[in-house]
């Protein structure tokens, strides 16, 4: 619900809403409204837009753009080198922010608009608010068609931003300036949802950014939303804290609502208090601190030995804040048990109904503590209670084991994991997207902070890892953050660094680089295929290189050297003991810092009694192929139906 700053007045009173009006053009009254719009939780007060991120053309220089350096002292704008980094940017600021707070993204037409297309797919699926300003054509079509502008035979409505739809939370195009007022309320209502929150896109013709009218005072009058904590049904809290005391071996799986809700400290609360252990998402991972002994670490694809087996013997699952992707369930394997069922914890109707579980619809933190007192005095028998405790003990070896090899060089991936954590403060961020790296950071990175870890594995958009590290540094200054990036997505989106700069918001960038895409061609290796297509190699004899077949010239690419011409401040380190001394030398630097470092693409952690469903060619002429699709059969026997 938003409380506008006219509806009270001193001593409670309700006072009348003003008729005065003000002349502006639709672009200056967007501005100024969304400098007013702030969000309430827990009595703390915010603004919800910290600026706006633009890239200008034609289709927002005269209308967003005039507006924004006309109101300049309400919104501060924001430089950005591409569309999609700037809603990264966007959308990682919002994690950041706990989906309190975000950043606007505006954008000319036609290539300058649907370059924020990836981006607002990420952000819709990882649950964040972005607000996306897409320029668009002429409302008038006078100048129809007008340059970059989509043209069909059948439709004379349709542009470009259409496409934005299918990956936005709410989509409006606003042809007048007076339908400004209903498309920017029901915008700010989906952003400030903490259930239906993701991408909003509000389409603008640029004609009717720059087209005046009077815009009633009230519109841009100080706006507050509260974010309620609900607390779901009686009867259904009745029966989820049933099952859980009658449950032998439950399971507490912590998504990303717990980090997002601020409930770290209630589900630590419940879980001494019970015994219950528990096991992280990708998205969740921090929720409760490395070391906590009912902390079993990761689960699922990218999972620990500790998490994984719990999950297989588990009665009862407990999803708190988590959407249940493949990854989590291991493609629907995890839970082997013939009668697990599920309890789901989740602000989102839509989540908390997966898996036929008993759905507690609300907040995370004031759920969890419903629970806590419904369970008052309840326990876990202590020989399952010293089964979870000895496989994390367990566990912990395994991960001193994988992040202190001694491998090559060039190192493993895992070392240069274990070296970032340790020279990594407790409230240091580590920032990830795609690749090999997510799963190695899931199952090792040891966080202590329940913000300490951001690794984007909705979308797992290579090319994230700068522009998503730019976001956090923007919303935590005070913290530091260590962006591990692949060569391939570093070679994606990079230009980010460039920004930083302008910001003064430094990175250090460790740049791992495994000549091509590791973590693809570890999967094509799996399903028989060779490596096909994964390294960087010149063309010979009409190949690209394999494996089996690498005697192909490696292209002589020097990422460090990109990375310097961008204005980062580069380090070189082939050992990990010249990782160590690089990453301590970058702490006295004061921007940007990128370290080049080389690994073994086929030094990866091992998977954990754990699968992901690829499906594998039925028929092939390759005997790889056919042995792997053996090995795929055999797996999928023991998927469940992910309604049971």
């Amino acid at each position: 619900m938003a409380i506008r700053e006219s509806d009270t007045v001193e001593g409670g009173a309700t006072a009348r809403p003003s008729t005065a009006t003000v002349r502006l053009t639709t672009a200056q009254a967007l501005v100024r409204f969304l400098a007013a719009q702030h969000v309430e939780r827990d009595g703390v007060q915010q603004r919800f837009f910290a600026g706006c991120f633009g890239i200008f053309g034609h289709g927002n220089v005269a209308g967003i753009g005039q507006a924004l350096h006309q109101h300049s002292d309400v919104l501060t704008y924001y430089q950005p080198r591409n569309e999609q980094a700037m809603v990264h940017t966007a959308a990682a600021y919002a994690r950041m922010k706990n989906r309190l707070a975000t950043f606007a993204c505006t954008s000319s037409i036609g290539p300058g608009a649907t370059n924020m297309l990836t981006g607002a797919a990420g952000a819709t699926i990882n649950r964040v608010p972005v607000l996306l300003l897409p320029g668009d054509v002429f409302a008038s079509r006078l100048p129809d068609p007008v340059l970059q502008q989509l043209e069909l035979p059948t439709r004379g409505d349709v542009t470009v931003n259409d496409s934005f739809q299918a990956v936005s939370r709410y989509w409006d195009r606003v042809q007048r300036p007076e339908q400004l007022i209903p498309a920017a309320l029901e915008s700010m209502r989906v952003l400030t949802s903490q259930a239906e929150t993701g991408a909003v896109t509000l389409a603008l013709p640029q004609d009717v950014q720059a087209e005046a009218f009077d815009f009633p005072r009230e519109f841009l009058e100080l706006r507050v939303w509260r974010i309620p904590r609900p607390l779901p049904d009686r009867d259904a809290l009745a029966e989820a804290a049933a099952r859980i005391r009658s449950a032998r071996r439950p399971l507490i799986v912590a998504g990303g609502g717990v980090i997002y809700s601020e409930a770290s400290e209630s589900l630590l609360r419940l879980v001494d208090a019970t015994g219950i252990p528990v096991a992280e998402t990708q998205a969740g991972k921090g929720s409760m601190a490395y070391g906590h002994a009912s902390n079993l670490g990761a689960i699922g694809a990218s999972g620990t030995s500790a998490a994984n087996r719990i999950a297989a013997e588990a009665d009862l699952v407990i999803g708190v804040g988590t959407r249940w992707t493949d990854f989590t369930t291991a493609s629907q394997t995890a839970f082997r048990d013939p009668g697990v069922s599920f309890v789901n914890v989740n602000v989102a109707e839509f989540d908390a109904a997966k898996r036929a579980g008993v759905a507690l619809v609300g907040d995370a933190r004031a759920t969890l503590d419903e629970l806590s007192g419904a369970l008052d005095g309840q326990s876990v028998d202590d020989d399952y209670r010293d089964r979870v405790h000895e496989l994390v003990d367990d566990w912990d070896r395994e991960l001193i084991r994988l992040t202190t090899l001694g491998h090559g060089p060039p190192p493993a991936q895992s070392e240069v994991i274990g070296a970032v954590n340790d020279a990594a403060a407790p409230t240091a961020v580590v920032v990830c997207a795609a690749g090999s790296m997510p799963g190695e950071l899931h199952k090792l990175w040891r966080s202590r902070d329940p913000k300490s870890y951001h690794v984007e594995y909705g979308y797992s958009c290579m090319g994230y890892e700068i522009a998503g590290g730019l976001g956090v540094k923007l919303a935590a200054p005070e913290r530091d953050v260590y962006v591990l990036v692949g060569d391939g997505s570093y070679l994606m989106l990079a230009q980010e660094i460039v920004t930083s700069i302008q910001e003064d918001a430094k990175l250090t960038i460790v740049l791992v680089d495994n000549d091509g895409f590791s973590s693809i061609g570890s999967l094509s290796r799996s399903v028989g295929s060779d490596g096909f297509g994964t390294m960087y190699r010149y063309r010979r004899d009409g190949s690209l290189g394999t494996d089996s077949d690498d005697s192909g010239a490696r292209l002589p690419v020097d990422l460090a050297a990109n990375a310097a011409s961008l204005g980062a401040h580069v380090l070189r380190a082939e050992t990990i003991d010249e990782l160590r001394d690089a990453l301590e030398a970058a702490k006295s630097v004061e921007r940007t810092v990128v370290i080049h470092i080389p690994v073994d693409r086929y030094a990866l952690a091992p998977s954990y009694e754990t699968w992901w469903d690829v499906p594998i060619a039925e028929v092939s002429d390759v005997e790889s192929v056919e042995r792997a699709r053996v090995d795929y059969e055999r797996s999928r026997r023991d998927q469940r139906r992910p309604w049971r």
